[in-house]
């Protein structure tokens, strides 16, 4: 007998219209799954008062209310109330996904839309009542926390601050979808990160992950690059060459910086992204992409729209969810483990063992960090080079920038000067050695030579 078959587990269908709970029912069924079925959100509530169950696959709408979602959400509501832990998936019509959304952000596990693949459906219950178990086990032994904070913290991602776990739960629930997503923030906050993370939750998980910088495609090379191309289609063609949208075929496409997009290209990228269909330059067949789409942008794509310096129909096919990172100043808990984790790695790499003196610590998290996290993390890494053997202190971490409060009371001093000032200082910690100094600074040592010369500085050439 297969692993299928030795299933017991209960699930709960609750839909108004038969046909669906017998379609639903038979290929749980034959998946090895104990089903249950009601017509309406008051039945349903009647047969989880009179027997466990391990999930419940609801609908949004019922026949009273067609389109509202209402009767949905209010069934959600009352099924949390009986336990929050049991998980609930909703359903919802083509095309609902502000539904399906609202239902996420009150407490659903997933969501599937109608008409759904099996597969995917089957994949969706079977992910949801394992991990529900795992939770229950670990709740019995008292810990829950921990596996809730590994579970919502993966990939490298820390989220000590509530607005990062919370933003982590929606994305792993909006992830098993393949409902198109959004990514804003601030430079440097870590949208790529998020979205590689999404591609792990995922169903194409184990599928490529094929990420295109938007903004770094010269104008002339777009469709080059998206769509491939033939050979000998132009000069330097020498050899076929496929598109992203054909490499990340049946994976993820990630599109950063998708606000630089030129207007010219914008229609190209939407037609493609609404049909699945392209050619490459140089080739008549048709040929077809289908994959799963993360954007990213720190641009204001909503102002862009109204400037009309973005497509409000590319604006919408993109922004099924948004998924808004925080930046590093309005989630403050989670500077020092940042910053922790950004020493061990620094640490393992330069053979250190250093740590936070508690002053280090303290001008850390007064810092504003308008750079996010990836300044942060340069921070400590040149941290790790300026620092002694003992510890770090502030002025290793050289967090030169005025608070807000001060700014006014500090007089304005040439760009020039306090970069003369830094280099020296750099040039003097490390006795001349411009290798050094150059990786301190986040400059090639080419880089600092020219800066040497300007200024009439002199260092060694190290090593």
């Amino acid at each position: 007998m297969s692993r299928s078959r030795e299933r017991v587990d209960t699930v709960l269908v609750v839909d108004d219209q038969a046909d669906v709970r017998q379609a639903v029912s038979l290929l749980l069924a034959d998946e090895g799954y104990q089903v249950i079925d009601a017509a309406d959100p008051q039945q349903a509530l009647a047969l989880l008062r009179e027997q466990p169950v391990a999930l419940v696959l609801f609908d949004m709408n019922y026949s009273r209310d067609t389109t509202s979602g209402r009767e949905g959400l209010e069934l959600l509501a009352a099924v949390r109330e009986l336990d929050e832990n049991r998980p609930l998936v909703a359903m919802t019509a083509w095309g609902s996904i502000d539904l399906a959304v609202q239902a996420l952000q009150q407490g659903a596990a997933d969501f599937l839309e109608k008409p759904w693949d099996n597969n995917r459906l089957l994949t969706i219950i079977r992910t949801q009542i394992e991990r529900s178990k795992a939770l229950d086990r670990a709740r019995r032994v008292g810990q829950a926390a921990e596996l809730e904070r590994a579970d919502k913290a993966p990939g490298g991602i820390v989220a000590a601050a509530g607005a990062m776990r919370k933003l982590l739960d929606m994305a792993r629930r909006v992830a098993a979808s393949d409902a198109p997503i959004l990514i804003t923030g601030e430079n440097g906050v870590g949208k790529g990160l998020l979205a590689e993370q999404i591609h792990r939750w995922s169903p194409v998980a184990d599928e490529v992950f094929v990420a295109v910088n938007m903004g770094a495609i010269a104008e002339s090379l777009f469709e080059a690059e998206m769509f491939g191309h033939a050979r000998g289609a132009f000069t330097d063609a020498r050899e076929a060459r496929a598109g992203r949208f054909e490499l990340a075929d049946g994976g993820t496409l990630f599109l950063d910086e998708v606000g630089n997009l030129p207007a010219a290209q914008q229609g190209k990228l939407l037609r493609v992204l609404e049909s699945g269909e392209f050619e490459r330059i140089g080739e008549t067949q048709t040929r077809r992409s289908r994959v799963r789409l993360v954007a990213a942008t720190n641009a204001d794509l909503r102002a862009m729209v109204e400037a009309g310096e973005f497509r409000r129909d590319l604006y919408f096919r993109l922004n099924t969810i948004e998924l808004r990172i925080p930046a590093l100043r309005e989630r403050p808990a989670d500077i020092q483990p940042l910053a922790e984790r950004f020493l061990g790695i620094q640490n393992r790499k330069y053979g250190r063992s250093l740590e936070f003196s508690p002053a280090a610590l303290a001008a850390l998290r007064d810092h504003d960090w308008p750079g996010n996290v990836r300044e942060l993390a340069h921070a400590v890494e040149r941290a790790v080079l300026l620092a002694g053997d003992l510890a770090i202190e502030p002025e290793h971490l050289m967090l030169t920038e005025p608070s807000p409060a001060s700014a006014g009371d500090r007089p304005v001093v040439p760009l020039e000067e306090l970069e003369r000032e830094t280099i020296e200082h750099a040039l003097a910690h490390f006795e001349g050695d411009v290798l050094h100094a150059a990786e301190a600074l986040g400059l090639s040592r080419s880089a600092l030579y020219r800066r040497l010369e300007k200024y009439g500085l002199k260092g060694t050439s190290g090593g």
